[in-house]
C-alpha cells in the first residue's frame, strides 16, 4: 500500500501526477522524515503503472530531495523535507487553479466562491462531515 492517493487524470503526464501526490504527502506531513518511501517494484505493482514510470517518479523525488534512495536497503523520506508555506501553497496551486476555473465556468462571482471555501473549511476545522452528495 502506498501512503498517498494518486486520482489520475486525463492529459497530465502520469509521472507528474505521481510525484505531485508523492510530494504533497511529504511536504504536508503524511509521511515523516526517515519514513519508508514504495521502491521502483512497489510503487509500479501498487499503482499499476509501468517500472519505467515508478523509476521515473522516484529519480524526480530524489532529484528535489525529497527521498533517499539507500541501495540494497530501501528508499525513505529524505531528511530535509520542504514544509515552508510558499512550498505548501506552490502544492495548492493546482487545486486553486482548478476551483477558480470551475466557479467561473459555473457563472460564480469571487464572493460566492469565498463563502463556499469558508464554509466548508469551518466544517472541517468542526470536525462535521460534509453532506452526502444527491446522486
Amino acid at each position: 500500500m502506498i501512503p498517498f492517493r494518486v486520482s489520475f487524470e486525463p492529459g497530465v503526464p502520469l509521472y507528474e501526477q505521481v510525484v505531485y501526490a508523492a510530494k504533497k504527502a511529504i511536504v504536508c506531513g503524511q509521511m515523516a522524515r526517515g519514513e519508508g518511501f514504495p521502491s521502483v517494484r512497489g510503487l509500479s505493482r501498487a499503482l499499476k503503472i509501468n517500472p519505467n514510470t515508478a523509476h521515473k517518479v522516484v529519480m524526480q523525488l530524489v532529484a528535489e530531495g525529497l527521498v533517499e534512495v539507500r541501495p540494497g536497503v530501501n528508499t525513505v523520506v529524505a531528511g530535509r523535507t520542504p514544509s515552508t508555506a510558499a512550498e505548501r501553497a506552490k502544492l495548492l496551486k493546482k487545486e486553486v487553479e482548478s476551483l477558480a476555473v470551475e466557479a467561473k465556468r459555473l457563472g460564480l462571482d469571487l464572493e460566492t466562491l469565498i463563502g463556499a471555501v469558508r464554509e466548508h473549511w469551518i466544517r472541517l476545522e468542526s470536525g462535521e462531515r460534509a453532506p452526502a452528495r444527491k446522486p
